[in-house]
């Protein structure tokens, strides 16, 4: 998973979102063309300033992405990080957005997928397998969040900023970036794996009955 910002910019009265989503529709239309020949090359990075620009003009503290799909062949990830401020910008491009096909969809939020025991992530030097994470949950059944340890047996030798991702990204990858946010409420990074600790598709199906 690649992600891209622009360097930050001084804070600025932003338009209506409703109409920068429909501009920024606009403009997709028009770059898709370029997008897709980079795409079929294996060459994203040649649009990614154009992108950039593009998602820029939404609102400049958004970060994107492109993934492979889960129903189509590419995926267009648009995320606030689920920061509140952000949520209409991206609710606004998101309703904007054209229907999926079989090319493209589109997401306003990292999506889970299907089965995060299945993903691998290289790190430099270290892979880390996703189907070796333990998580110990503590759940809060009447505040309907749960606080989680995350442990893998890599996590002790990454740097700390790279250790920080690993954390969060298995539990992303799992719910959602939006189902997380919503319902993990203290996340750590646990050195040993915690006694009682369940792999992610256990925590899945935890947090998805505490979801209702």
């Amino acid at each position: 998973m690649s992600w891209f910002r622009r360097p930050p910019r001084p804070t600025v009265e932003q338009p209506d979102p409703d109409a920068l989503a429909e501009r920024f529709w606009a403009d997709w239309h028009v770059a898709l063309p370029e997008v897709a020949a980079a795409l079929g090359d294996g060459e994203p990075q040649r649009v990614e300033n154009l992108l950039c620009d593009l998602v820029a003009a939404v609102h400049p503290d958004l970060h994107f992405a492109l993934e492979r799909g889960t129903r189509s062949i590419y995926a267009l990830v648009i995320s606030g990080q689920e920061d509140p401020a952000l949520r209409p910008y991206t609710d606004a491009w998101k309703a904007a957005a054209p229907a999926d096909t079989a090319i493209w969809e589109f997401h306003d939020s990292v999506p889970a997928v299907p089965d995060p025991t299945e993903v691998t992530v290289t790190l430099g030097e270290h892979r880390v397998a996703l189907a070796d994470v333990r998580v110990f949950a503590q759940v809060d059944a009447e505040a309907g969040v749960i606080d989680v340890a995350v442990h893998h047996p890599v996590l002790a030798e990454l740097a700390p900023a790279a250790r920080s991702a690993m954390t969060f990204l298995p539990l992303d990858a799992t719910l959602g970036e939006r189902l997380a946010g919503e319902r993990l409420r203290r996340v750590e990074t646990a050195a040993i794996d915690p006694e009682g600790s369940i792999g992610l598709l256990e925590l899945r199906e935890l947090v998805h009955r505490l979801a209702g």
